[in-house]
């Protein structure tokens, strides 16, 4: 038996269980390996190691990007016909190239997918992308939706990107996005997020001690809460506001800008109160805590009042081992959530504890052999209010 069918039968063997019956749940890193191995998920120049995380797999920009008129969906083309229609002009990525605020480009990546008949795939942005305000999604031939990937999809990826706060310097090779892949039913439904949560709760207070289920608002998941009142002292810091300026941020480099240039701090205006101006871009923070076991991950998905003042922009999702401290037996765990923030159309008020979005909990086929801050360290695994890795300290 060669390489590949081993591989192929071992693969297919994981994705049940000892009945037979099909697990539902996300691929954790060690099968999206062997999904690579199988060329299932492919690239001209190879696939890195370091593009490998838990659940996911960085996607990487091509060498050009399109400027294109308007934003689309493919459905009963293929995205390089739309392409012909939309296109203004090309933005060499090869050395470097500057994207433009509130401009719309469509980047072809460097993967491509042949993925087996029950395989399905999601796509989202990265944190350190959400946090500079980029409005990031994929885009495949002949879908009607973005960042879905067809079950048994064969095909190419297209990023369509829009800096919306800052002029952004990428390149060829850079990841903005991931890809995670599932079959079956991920969703951890709430009969089973109860049981889950009393037996290892995924929500903690300020100090790190669990909050009981019966003060949790659930409905097919947990709401969590905004921090509007900070860490005590005569001054806090609640938010940080993005200003309105012409300086680019460069995505090729880490850690090397000053958050003063680009940033402006937050304090709130009294007892515990923020008002949000309209379509500003603000990064806030939890009040609680969240601790993402090693045998799930986590996805923050908009909670909006019924008035649609408030829209919440999210970076995607939290990975297996997220707040996690290593260790099963303490009692003490958890890392705030950073929460991208635009509001609409009018000034909106927040006050401390109020509900701001919802935490959707999922199933992972198997434990990854890497975790996320364990195994994997991160600008992120321990953050406060935190600003995206290109900012410095």
């Amino acid at each position: 038996m060669d390489e590949k069918k081993q591989i192929l039968k071992e693969l297919t063997c994981a994705l049940k269980d000892i009945s037979g019956k099909t697990r539902n749940g996300y691929l954790p890193i060690q099968y999206i390996k062997m999904l690579a191995a199988l060329g299932s998920i492919r690239s001209s120049e190879g696939i890195l190691p370091e593009q490998f995380q838990p659940v996911s797999l960085d996607l990487r920009l091509g060498a050009k990007a399109y400027r294109i008129q308007s934003s689309f969906l493919s459905e009963n083309e293929n995205v390089e016909e739309k392409l012909k229609e939309l296109k203004l002009y090309e933005v060499d990525l090869s050395e470097e190239g500057i994207l433009e605020r509130e401009a719309i480009y469509l980047i072809p990546l460097l993967e491509e997918l042949v993925l087996p008949e029950w395989i399905k795939g999601y796509t989202n942005p990265k944190s350190s992308t959400g946090r500079l305000d980029m409005f990031t999604r994929v885009i495949v031939d002949k879908s009607h939706r973005f960042d879905e990937i067809p079950s048994g999809y064969q095909g190419k990826l297209y990023l369509e990107v829009i800096p919306r706060s800052f002029l952004v310097k990428v390149k060829k090779g850079l990841s903005l996005n991931q890809l995670r892949l599932y079959q079956g039913d991920p969703f951890i439904k709430d009969d089973k997020l109860k049981v889950l949560y009393k037996n290892q709760p995924l929500l903690f207070n300020k100090e790190g001690f669990p909050i009981i289920w019966d003060q949790v608002k659930s409905e097919d998941g947990v709401f969590i809460s905004v921090d509007v009142a900070g860490n005590g002292g005569k001054d806090p810091i609640v938010a940080y506001k993005a200003k309105a300026n012409s300086s680019v941020v460069d995505l090729t480099k880490g850690k090397v800008h000053r958050a003063s240039d680009f940033w402006e701090e937050v304090r709130p205006i009294r007892n515990n109160k923020l008002i949000l101006e309209p379509e500003s871009f603000y990064i806030m923070m939890s009040r609680e805590k969240i601790c993402v076991w090693p045998e799930i991950l986590a996805e923050m998905i908009a909670y909006e009042p019924s008035s649609g003042e408030l829209r919440t922009h999210y970076a995607g999702f939290f990975d297996p081992g997220f707040g996690w401290n290593g260790s099963y037996e303490n009692l003490k765990q958890g890392t705030r959530a950073v929460m991208e923030v635009r509001p609409h159309d009018v000034p909106f008020m927040v006050e401390d504890g109020q509900t701001f979005c919802r935490l959707l909990f999922e199933n992972i086929i198997a434990t990854p052999e890497k975790v996320y801050g364990k195994d994997i360290n991160s600008h992120y695994h321990s953050q406060g209010l935190t600003l995206s890795k290109y900012f410095k300290s």
